[in-house]
């Protein structure tokens, strides 16, 4: 059996092993780093940390028929940044415009895509650091699918800790070697620093990208066409979360990341599918309709939040578990939690 739960300390060598498989911005292939992260994500869970510097990791976890809690395995993880952007770091983006010029004279026409770099400084919540172990990936239980939509149920749970708005950047086609090509062909030029170091740069540092960088628009036409092509691109690693993440609700934002070209995906929080279908119910006789949905049931301590996908009973106000399931839960008869019904494949 599967279910998430939050992480904790002693997860860090299955997180670091997982990181390998990604190493991104949100999950960096770094063991000190990812300390660093998970000490933050517990206290973040216990609300020891101001709403705005909540940073949350949630792990997948399998469990064998008979096994007991120490010698569950750790296989993916998803995030989410309770704030993105602020006064003194915000969140850096390029938009994706069309310009349109034409010469009566010479009778020709052209679109232009012009990249004009911004700032949000308000905060948007961000989801990522979503990977599951390859021997995993393709499993029917979906559990990439798990790992996606349980952050929206969170969400939903605690509503008043969470932005107004929520971006998921997703990674695009990278060389076989790690490299950009839209880096190399622009980024490179203004900092003098490879992809590698400005990623690792821009997590602590985004000081550099505003006094470096060209404030003017910037004709991609210009670039080469193997950067030109990167623009907005989805890699085939993130095309998955790109469905399911257009099926509840989020669309392309018409930005880009600065360094890489990946495209953002925005979606207002109350907008978010999933979000607007999360329920608070009681443990209970529930009713006759089998629903096909994520529970998460909440304690003060740790693991703070635990969440399984299981076939439940759903009345008004109660709902009706799986004996399995409300023990991976830790719930009783009477006891709340949260539920989302999981969104229909094409849906």
């Amino acid at each position: 059996m599967f279910f998430i739960r939050a992480a904790e300390e002693a997860d860090l060598p299955a997180v670091a092993a997982a990181a390998q498989h990604l190493d991104s911005v949100n999950l960096p292939n770094d063991p000190q780093r990812l300390a660093q992260m998970i000490e933050l994500s517990v206290k973040s869970f216990a609300g020891k940390v101001p709403a705005a510097k909540r940073e949350l990791l949630f792990v997948l976890v399998e469990r064998q028929s008979g096994q007991e809690d120490g010698q569950d395995r750790v296989v993916g993880s998803s995030m989410i940044f309770a704030q993105h952007g602020s006064r003194q770091a915000p969140h850096v983006f390029f938009d994706v415009l069309e310009e349109e010029r034409y010469s009566e004279s010479l009778d020709r026409h052209f679109r232009h895509t012009v990249l004009r770099i911004g700032y949000n400084y308000r905060g948007l919540t961000e989801v990522g650091g979503l990977v599951v172990l390859p021997g995993y990936r393709g499993h029917k239980e979906q559990l990439g699918k798990l790992l996606a939509y349980v952050r929206f149920l969170y969400v939903a749970l605690h509503r008043d800790v969470f932005c107004e708005e929520v971006v998921s950047e997703l990674m695009p086609p990278l060389e076989r070697d790690g490299r950009s090509l839209l880096w190399e062909a622009l980024g490179r030029h203004f900092t003098g620093l490879s992809y590698q170091e400005a990623d690792r740069l821009s997590r602590e540092n985004k000081e550099f990208i505003r006094t470096l960088f060209p404030q003017d628009p910037i004709y991609a036409s210009l670039l080469p066409q193997s950067a030109q092509a990167l623009i907005g691109q989805v890699g085939p690693t993130s095309k998955p979360v790109e469905r399911l993440l257009r099926r509840i609700g989020f669309q392309y934002a018409q930005r880009i990341d600065p360094f890489d070209g990946g495209p953002h995906f925005h979606a207002r929080t109350e907008e978010i599918s999933l979000v607007k279908a999360t329920r608070r119910l009681t443990v209970g006789q529930g009713g006759s309709a089998a629903v096909d949905a994520l529970v998460a049931a909440e304690s003060p301590g740790p693991p703070f939040f635990r969440a399984v996908r299981a076939s439940v009973r759903v009345g008004d106000d109660s709902v009706a578990l799986p004996p399995a399931a409300a023990a991976l839960l830790g719930v009783t008869e009477g006891q709340e939690v949260g539920l989302a019904a999981v969104p229909a494949e094409g849906s």
